[in-house]
């Protein structure tokens, strides 16, 4: 991984040297599992059970995107992520849906920085 990529998976809250450790310093390993990232589908299921207003479906796919995300180090992403947990975990949808502004744009900002090492 050149310095570029590496400045800009940091930008977008994704903690390189954590995720680094994570994959025992294994850059390819790392690198393999943060390109597969995009096509988790659990950000796009979090988004529709939101808007179906179905707390139990957004809690399952909010609780697996935050695992996803903690164990990729995509600390922005794992923080937004674990406020909307805990509000569903509550069953307060309209709280959640108060706290899924950051967590779009920590999703976006991880998804442009992947897209862009291409």
């Amino acid at each position: 991984m050149d310095n570029e990529v590496k400045l800009r998976l940091l930008a977008a809250g994704v903690n390189v040297d954590s995720a680094m450790a994570r994959f025992l310093n294994n850059a390819a390993l790392m690198e393999k599992f943060l390109r597969r990232f995009p096509s988790d589908p659990n950000y796009g299921l979090l988004c529709q059970a939101m808007a179906q207003g179905d707390t139990d479906a957004a809690f399952t796919a909010a609780h697996t995107l935050k695992g996803v995300a903690g164990n990729l180090s995509l600390d922005r992403l794992f923080a937004a992520t674990s406020t909307v947990v805990e509000s569903l975990r509550g069953k307060d949808l309209a709280m959640a849906e108060q706290q899924m502004p950051p967590l779009h744009q920590a999703y976006r900002e991880v998804i442009e920085a992947l897209a862009a090492w291409q």
